[in-house]
């Protein structure tokens, strides 16, 4: 991947101008052979897909592909402690004016000098149900089950070779224990791995408890897989990353065409607003580039519910420059297994330098800059009135 430090802006950074041409898709494609050494023979048609056996895992009764237009966004410039450098980002969507929203953002904090973007914690759970008779019966199942951790971590390393169990809880609700397993699940977003690895551990609590549960299911539904929780805000599900950039007032006023003022009056509105809809966190659109982003790269796309989870601050500093920070709690992504192995889905990943093992802290602190840059264009937008009018312009037929 050939990474770009610095933050002057020339043409030759830019992907060419949009037009609907099939010229324009050559000249983008070609574009991008040059930036990142990769070919994009699947993505760009040259090739198509046959390899019906490699679908075993992703798809049963298969009848073809449903085919999402995929545009690219950049350079995205990160500073991270697992990314650093020119990322040029590609969204698969079906809403117009998604993209040039989102490379707008992605303009303005490149000429600011990149999004600081840190990958802060990682883990991954399961919460199995057991119920008991009692009160008392259940309290002695958990004092039991504290005292075999290390037990449970020996059966995870047995059967996984990339899971790692963390940490064990308990939520206890008269008779009905939930269990909380929390691991870390290597380069894979990990929600089938951490469910083999605690069916085995279940298996073994029924064959050695002394206090046997009446009911047990494998998932509680406590986890929050695939659903917004007010728990990871205080936990982590995923990866937790937070992401940050300081946008100077002239690149604010040339580039998304407001002030700072201008901006942080909205968010500050719009934040009161979200509270008042009893919204969990408080966002504009992260679904959105995260949608964008798992359908091109093969994430497990239900997972957006989840990972667009998040807190959006911005504010005017004290220089008059705009601050925006973004958290996302909830981030589950993978470099490995899932979809990722796809060809077209590999590729796309493969364009940010994203594609197999030690690439999925990487990659969290790519999303983590994408989704910035995307709060920050819509957060200009309706705070200079342009919201409705990009929309009549790119988004209509």
């Amino acid at each position: 991947m050939k990474n770009t430090t610095s933050t002057s802006v020339t043409s030759a950074d830019y992907i060419p101008s949009d037009n609907y041409t099939k010229e324009g898709q050559e000249e983008r494609i070609a574009f991008l052979k040059e930036k990142t050494y990769n070919s994009f023979n699947y993505l760009s048609g040259t090739k198509s897909f046959d390899n019906h056996e490699g679908l075993k895992g992703n798809i049963e009764r298969y009848i073809g592909m449903s085919q999402i237009p995929t545009g690219v966004i950049g350079p995205l410039l990160i500073n991270g402690a697992h990314a650093s450098g020119d990322f040029y980002v590609p969204l698969a969507t079906t809403e117009g004016a998604l993209i040039a929203s989102y490379n707008r953002g992605v303009k303005a904090c490149r000429m600011a000098g990149g999004i600081n973007a840190f990958c802060l914690n990682e883990g991954v759970q399961r919460s199995p149900f057991f119920k008991f008779n009692d009160t008392a019966t259940a309290l002695e199942f958990v004092k039991w089950c504290y005292l075999q951790v290390s037990t449970f971590k020996e059966i995870t390393n047995k059967v996984s070779n990339y899971a790692q169990l963390q940490d064990l809880r308990a939520n206890i609700e008269g008779n009905s224990i939930i269990l909380v397993f929390q691991y870390t699940t290597g380069d894979a977003s990990g929600q089938n791995m951490v469910t083999i690895c605690t069916d085995a551990i279940c298996n073994y609590i029924l064959e050695n408890t002394p206090t046997q549960p009446n009911t047990w299911y494998v998932e509680s539904n406590y986890s929050g897989d695939k659903k917004a929780t007010a728990l990871a805000f205080s936990n982590v599900r995923g990866k937790k990353v937070t992401s940050e950039v300081s946008l100077p007032r002239n690149i604010v006023e040339e580039v998304l065409k407001t002030t700072p003022e201008k901006i942080a009056n909205y968010w500050q509105s719009s934040t009161l607003a979200a509270v008042q809809s009893g919204a969990i966190g408080a966002q504009g659109h992260v679904a959105n580039g995260l949608a964008a982003l798992f359908i091109a790269t093969g994430q497990d796309v239900a997972c957006v519910s989840e990972s667009a989870m998040g807190l959006t601050r911005m504010e005017v500093q004290s220089s008059g420059n705009l601050y925006v920070a973004v958290t996302l709690p909830n981030l589950i992504v993978g470099t490995v297994g899932g979809g990722t192995g796809l060809p077209t889905q590999k590729e796309a990943l493969e364009m940010i330098d994203c594609f197999g093992k030690g690439k999925a802290q990487k990659f969290a602190e790519i999303c983590g800059g994408l989704a910035l840059a995307g709060e920050l264009s819509i957060a200009a937008a309706l705070s200079a009135g342009h919201f409705t009018s990009a929309h009549q312009n790119l988004g209509r037929k």
